[in-house]
């Protein structure tokens, strides 16, 4: 018996490691400040402010629940997974994202001022604002 155990501990140290997933790419340059939030039946209602320097970008992410905002101040180059951007958003412009991790994308700052945004987040309770994700492949973070 012990030879048998030997032998299938060995077989499974000679099986080839699968890699992990890819790490998560973080955000750079990016402030955020809470404006108001509250809980009501389970549900977060958080009002942020973010603030992007210039070159600055958020890291690929998704979001569990509704997000909108308004650009106050600079411009959004919003990218979805497939590297394309998806829409450029100017001060004054309002924005909306899909809900959910089929909907992977990254926010830039490719301007030369700071990138102002009020942003509202609708999710459960006890669930993060965003979620980190890898590169999809993309030539740039």
């Amino acid at each position: 018996m012990n030879r048998i155990r030997t032998a299938a501990v060995l077989a499974a140290l000679a099986l080839p490691i699968a890699a992990g997933p890819a790490a998560a790419t973080p955000n750079s340059g990016v402030e955020a400040t809470v404006l108001a939030q509250a809980t009501v039946d389970g549900v977060q209602y958080v009002t942020r402010q973010l603030t992007i320097a210039p070159g600055g970008t958020t890291g690929w992410h998704w979001h569990p629940g509704q997000v909108y905002g308004v650009i106050r101040q600079g411009t959004l180059t919003h990218y979805s997974a497939n590297c394309e951007i998806d829409g450029v958003y100017d001060a004054g412009d309002p924005i909306t994202e899909e809900t959910g991790p089929g909907y992977v994308h990254v926010g830039r700052n490719l301007g030369s001022e700071p990138l102002v945004m009020w942003v509202g987040y609708i999710v459960p309770e006890g669930q993060p604002l965003a979620n980190d994700a890898p590169n999809p492949g993309c030539p740039f973070e």
